[in-house]
């Protein structure tokens, strides 16, 4: 099961990408496919909560909670035709890759600690 939701994961993550760069050329299609991708996207980010103890790391999982929050929005917004869907998506992206990094080294951080 693991494994799967790991699949889901990163398909979803590639297709939120897409979806962005597919706006540029099909922006009829592109919030569909964002409206499938963002979802599964948080669902699965839910369902694998921050494991340590620390509060700086749950600080970093609810961080990541609100980059979902943000691609969520930016899938509504692309519906709407807003162009701000960028900027929630970009406000996203980069809160997302800052935990990406944070996290992993907040739980060696905890391993270590004795």
């Amino acid at each position: 099961m693991h494994r799967v939701k790991d699949v889901l994961f990163r398909i979803s993550g590639v297709l939120i990408l897409f979806s962005a760069v597919l706006y540029l050329f099909v922006p009829v299609v592109a919030p569909w496919i964002m409206a499938f991708s963002a979802p599964v996207f948080t669902v699965i980010t839910l369902t694998n909560p921050y494991r340590g103890k620390s509060l700086r790391g749950r600080r970093l999982f609810n961080f990541q909670l609100l980059s979902c929050l943000l691609m969520i929005a930016a899938t509504w917004l692309m519906f709407r035709e807003r162009n701000e869907w960028a900027l929630a998506m970009i406000t996203g992206a980069v809160f997302l890759l800052y935990t990406a990094v944070m996290i992993p080294r907040e739980l060696e951080k905890e391993k270590n600690k004795p």
